[in-house]
């Protein structure tokens, strides 16, 4: 894990995702010899943490879909409330600040949105222990909840809330305003702390599946069209900028959601220079990195011409 934070240190990225599998069993029901896994660790979770920290690099947590707090299953929530408080834990362990963060989804609405809302907040009230709140924050998604649906579960609890650039432009169902609505999103974070911003382009290029024909086992392969929810493997510059220049004034890191991860923002950086000087500044993307910003965009391409590899997975 510490050549993750040398990799990252050594590229300028300062914020990093980690793998919400970093204790695959700590909460699994079936084998509690592991249970303990995260307290066994706490010399090396508060070694990397303290790593993190003296780098300037931001850590969280993005647990999985199946974390699902306002589930009419109890069970469901009770394991869900395991996961989080196993991963709040290894936060704390790495003795990191409120900025930490675990971000999750509402869930699913059960045929009812409204007493779907309601049930998160029953859950946040009556079944999450202090260290888990203090480290939960909130996202609005891309087909189930929108961000007014999360501003009234923020006015219920107090739980933060994460704004989705792209999640927004997908659902809307009150038409809200963007920059009002980021703004009222940045506002759930108390003063010192810095708000987080999760930015991603939609998927435009068609893609080729392997589907079974009818009738036979014989695979076929078949063209499909992109679907605007998807992540595209990187950021498109130009929405990019559009959004800084709605946000301007307004203070919050970004989080880019690629396919291609870290390739995402080496091939951002020198983007934001040719196309928008105004924003480059803000990120301290400044005129007289452009060579070096440009040799690592040269690298990436040619890495991803000579690699017979598929993308990389999203985080």
């Amino acid at each position: 894990m510490g050549r993750a934070l040398d990799y990252l240190d050594r590229h300028d990225i300062r914020m990093y995702r980690l793998s919400s599998d970093l204790a695959p069993y700590a909460a699994h029901p079936d084998m509690p010899q592991f249970h303990s896994m995260v307290r066994d660790s706490g010399a090396e979770l508060r070694s990397f943490g303290a790593k993190a920290t003296k780098l300037g690099i931001r850590l969280s947590f993005h647990p999985s879909q199946f974390v699902v707090l306002n589930s009419p299953d109890a069970r469901l929530v009770d394991k869900s409330v395991w996961d989080l408080n196993s991963q709040a834990e290894m936060l704390d362990r790495m003795e990191l600040g409120p900025e930490a963060v675990m971000v999750i989804h509402v869930g699913g609405t059960f045929g009812d949105r409204a007493a779907a809302n309601a049930r998160w907040v029953e859950t946040w009230h009556n079944k999450l222990p202090e260290h888990v709140r203090r480290r939960l924050v909130l996202e609005h998604d891309d087909i189930r909840f929108s961000v007014s649906d999360i501003l009234w579960i923020h006015e219920q609890t107090s739980v933060r809330l994460i704004f989705d650039h792209q999640h927004f432009w997908c659902l809307k169902p009150d038409r809200i305003d963007m920059r009002d609505s980021l703004e009222r999103v940045i506002r759930t974070w108390p003063d010192g702390q810095r708000p987080k911003v999760h930015f991603s382009s939609p998927r435009t290029e068609m893609r080729e599946l392997k589907r079974k024909e009818k009738g036979t086992r014989k695979l076929k392969t078949v063209r499909v069209v992109p679907v605007n929810t998807g992540h595209a493997d990187c950021c498109s510059p130009f929405e990019f900028i559009a959004f800084m220049r709605i946000a301007e004034g307004l203070t919050f890191d970004v989080m880019l959601e690629a396919k291609v991860k870290d390739l995402a923002l080496i091939r951002l950086r020198p983007d934001l220079l040719r196309y928008g000087p105004d924003v480059s500044q803000r990120f301290g993307v400044e005129p007289v990195k452009a060579p070096v910003f440009e040799a690592e965009e040269q690298e990436f391409l040619e890495q991803e011409e000579h690699s017979g590899e598929a993308p990389r997975e999203e985080s």
